[in-house]
């Protein structure tokens, strides 16, 4: 009895510093011994970069160099890609195109050759989207963290939803929000010859307002309140994201923390609410067989998914609810903030060049007079959609795009590991 009180303990105490012992050795592989490996690849390949810091890499180094071009102004006439992304351009400029930066304890190499860069597209069952973070998925949803066939399945619902027969019945509810603001606007100009105007809260609150009524339609009101609180979410998490990453931080009962998970249930609770009733209304109108006219993203996004259902009879190729939710969250993240961007800038290259704001003027007096913009006459705006490429060009809206490779694969004349 005496042998058996002593073994069991030193058993326990065996396999507790078994387990220590192995996650320790983990920890040590993945903050040093891994990276030290990698870099003198890196090295060996030709690429160059700063070298290896424990656990944080250059994040430090690429938060303080953020935080110090915000807090400048920039002349119109500076180059914008320091400021939009000021380490990037400095690793690039310090070591030459074929360079590397240290995200945490894992290294990123840049990709700026069309060739390498169309090859990674192309294969994108070997160069995959990168998640590592779980905090980006409190922003980046639906179709666009999808791989595979998942992807592939709700691209096609979307496509089926986003058809140009669908969209021209949206153009009416647009142009309501753009005179709305025109109208204050002009409101604000009375008795004065001249006035000073901030545009971009008012385009930020324009492209919310726009997507809030193409995407609900009726409910416009709450999807705003959507864009309100997604807005602060984004704020929350770029936040955080600028850090090192720690597994299980995100579960802490942290001020941040509890917030974002109170904004992702408001949020999910809202969308909730709106598909609900949606969903109630075209069942009635079929069970009453009465034709039920839809103009929003959500209506259309919900009749697609039924008669997809139908046509398959019921098997698993429809949406879910939570997955129609992530797609309403995504119209926000990705059209929101890129539009009311593509405006500003328009309208600060226009004011730059005024040559051309004289063109676009004179070319929508002459196509569409004092009558409302229709579909047919956007299309004959050729000055205007040379205008917003060019724009797009210089000011890209999507700076950069990361994919990750988990195999050994061969670009251009470099092996990644």
């Amino acid at each position: 009895m005496q042998m058996k009180f002593i073994t069991e303990p030193l058993n326990l105490y065996l396999v507790a510093a078994i387990i220590l012992y192995f996650w320790v050795c983990r920890i040590v592989n993945y903050v040093w011994l891994r990276p030290r490996r990698l870099e003198r690849w890196l090295r060996s390949q030709g690429f160059k970069g700063n070298p290896y810091r424990l656990w944080y890499g250059d994040l430090k180094d690429v938060a303080k160099m953020t935080m110090d071009v915000q807090s400048k102004t920039i002349n119109l006439e500076d180059d914008i890609d320091p400021y939009a992304l000021p380490f990037h351009h400095h690793i690039v400029q310090k070591y030459g195109k074929r360079c590397y930066m240290w995200n945490g304890a894992k290294p990123r190499i840049f990709v700026m050759d069309p060739v390498w860069i169309r090859e990674i597209l192309q294969k994108h069952e070997v160069f995959v989207k990168l998640y590592t973070n779980p905090l980006n998925r409190q922003l980046f949803t639906g179709l666009f963290v999808h791989e595979g066939e998942s992807w592939a399945k709700k691209r096609r619902i979307l496509n089926s939803a986003f058809t140009i027969a669908k969209l021209k019945d949206m153009i009416s509810v647009m142009h309501i929000s753009c005179m709305e603001l025109v109208e204050k606007w002009e409101s604000m100009f009375s008795n004065k010859g001249s006035l000073e105007i901030d545009v971009w809260p008012y385009f930020s609150n324009l492209s919310a307002d726009v997507i809030s009524r193409t995407a609900f339609g009726s409910n416009y009101e709450q999807g705003q309140k959507v864009f309100l609180l997604h807005k602060e979410q984004a704020r929350l998490v770029s936040i955080l994201i600028r850090s090192t990453y720690i597994p299980g931080l995100r579960f802490l009962p942290t001020k941040t923390n509890k917030r974002m998970n109170e904004i992702n249930r408001e949020v999910r609770d809202i969308l909730i609410g709106i598909i609900k009733r949606r969903e109630e209304e075209m069942e009635r109108a079929r069970e009453l067989n009465v034709h039920m006219k839809i103009n929003d993203l959500l209506g259309i996004l919900l009749e697609t998914n039924y008669e997809e259902q139908k046509n398959t009879n019921g098997n698993d190729v429809g949406m879910t609810t939570e997955e129609v939710i992530e797609e309403c969250k995504l119209f926000y993240f990705a059209g929101q903030d890129a539009t009311s961007t593509l405006l500003v800038w328009t309208i600060v290259l226009l004011s730059i060049h005024q040559n051309w704001q004289v063109q676009a003027r004179e070319e929508v007096l002459e196509v569409f007079g004092k009558r409302k913009p229709d579909f047919d006459g956007l299309l004959q705006l050729k000055k205007i959609h040379m205008i917003l490429h060019e724009v797009l060009r210089l000011y890209t809206s999507v700076p950069l795009v990361t994919r990750i490779t988990r195999e050994k694969v061969k670009l251009g004349n470099v092996a990644l590991p």
